[in-house]
């Protein structure tokens, strides 16, 4: 399974392609747990777009990462869920866990860091 990472508007992207099933499962769990021990990214999207298929384990595994982004202040959105994932998550009651959003651009919208703006009072 070929997963990227990618930038969007500062908002960090994983885009993982194929079936998370299986020793696909560890393989991603890994890499999402360094991915998030290295950066102090606050916001993190995953892109289902490009998965048509996931087991329990994967759902065991989108827990875990959960908490784990929890517990350093990360947010985690998903994007792009298509109709079966979908309904393994309102299944197994994790759709509210995590913030999910129909596409990209609405994702990055929600996620990505607000601008700081300085006032200055006297010119």
């Amino acid at each position: 399974m070929a997963i990227t990472i990618h930038l969007k508007g500062g908002v960090p992207i994983l885009e993982p392609n194929g079936k998370i099933v299986g020793p696909v499962v560890s393989e991603l769990r890994e890499k999402l747990a360094l991915w998030l021990d290295d950066a102090n990214a606050p916001y993190l999207l995953i892109n289902f777009e490009h998965i048509h298929k996931i087991d329990s384990s994967c759902l065991g595994m989108l827990v875990h990462v959960h908490d784990i982004a929890a517990l350093k202040g990360t947010r985690i959105g998903l994007i792009n869920v298509g109709k079966h994932i979908k309904n393994l998550l309102i299944l197994s009651r994790l759709m509210n866990v995590f913030e999910h959003f129909d596409t990209e651009d609405a994702a990055i919208a929600a996620f990505a860091p607000a601008p700081k703006w300085k006032y200055h009072l006297n010119p």
